[in-house]
């Protein structure tokens, strides 16, 4: 199999996995949020020691360690992905899946908007009208449920802004991972002691769910280990398609399995969150093909 199939199918991979777990949350209740999301950045942490084990990048983890300007990026892009996720488990658990898919369909978007203030990067007119049309369908959602849909914003958000800081930083995926989780786990084993301390920790006092809380470890690294990988083999273009796999996965979940609501309103919404990403992804496309037509053109000179 040829890189470019591999990083197909470790993509692929990754986003089908994400797009399923709606379907593994539910099944740690009665665990809370809070003890869902600390056990989930404890066992994320074990997961990834022996990652670090397995693959030797202990040596990528301390350089990262001398690094200062990369550890506070590293450590601002855990307390983001700690936001994401904790508002992730509570939009699943709360019946809103529907609207946490929304969160990841409207966060090419926000990463769009982002480049624009923190980087000062100039859009194409494409990239305008694709905002254009996410804001005017925010816009639309918002006025069908009578307020913000907010755990759809702060998942956009906090998840644009973690891939901005984990791009600053310019570190490894295993090596930048194993830093975020070494970040986490104080405040997830200080979230751990509260919970017992008031008689109300699941983890165990139930077995299969137990198992299931312990479970959490893999199913957060090893999609994000298939991403890296993916990444590493497919272009950009690719992997701009294939992200969309895993919000269209959840809103099936959602409508489909947990049988939430879609009023009219709100689905006109969501078709031009669709449409504004059918006009980022053409575009993209077009970019990249018009960038590759100069460098064959040097290639057959030089030939």
């Amino acid at each position: 199999m040829d890189d470019e199939r591999q990083g197909l199918v470790y993509g692929a991979s990754a986003y089908l996995l994400w797009g399923i777990f709606p379907l593994y949350f539910p099944l740690l209740k009665p665990a809370g949020t809070i003890e869902i999301l600390a056990m989930r950045m404890a066992w994320s942490l074990i997961v990834m020691l022996v990652v670090l084990r397995v693959g030797g990048h202990s040596t990528g983890v301390r350089q990262i360690l001398h690094n200062r300007r990369q550890l506070v990026l590293l450590a601002l892009a855990a307390g983001l992905v700690t936001c994401n996720w904790g508002t992730y488990v509570y939009g699943v658990n709360s019946g809103h899946v529907v609207e946490t898919s929304l969160g990841y369909f409207i966060n090419p978007l926000i990463t769009i908007l982002l480049a624009v203030i923190f980087l000062r990067e100039r859009l194409r007119r494409a990239q305008w009208v694709a905002v254009a049309i996410g804001v005017v369908a925010v816009g639309i959602i918002t006025v069908d449920y009578g307020h913000l849909p907010w755990i759809a914003l702060v998942l956009a958000f906090s998840f644009g802004l973690y891939g901005f800081c984990k791009k600053q930083a310019n570190a490894g995926a295993v090596e930048s991972m194993a830093v975020e989780t070494g970040v986490q786990i104080v405040p997830a084993l200080i979230a751990i002691a509260a919970i017992a301390a008031n008689g109300n920790l699941v983890f165990g006092t139930r077995t299969p769910t137990s198992f299931l809380l312990a479970g959490l470890g893999l199913i957060t690294v090893v999609p994000l280990l298939f991403f890296a990988a993916g990444t590493r083999r497919l272009p950009l273009s690719v992997i701009g398609l294939l992200q969309y796999l895993a919000p269209v996965l959840q809103f099936a979940v959602g409508v489909g399995i947990r049988h939430e609501d879609v009023p009219g309103t709100e689905l006109v919404g969501f078709c031009l969150v669709w449409v504004a990403l059918i006009v980022l992804s053409v575009d993209g496309v077009r970019h990249q093909r018009a960038g590759r037509r100069p460098e064959q053109s040097a290639d057959s000179v030089a030939a």
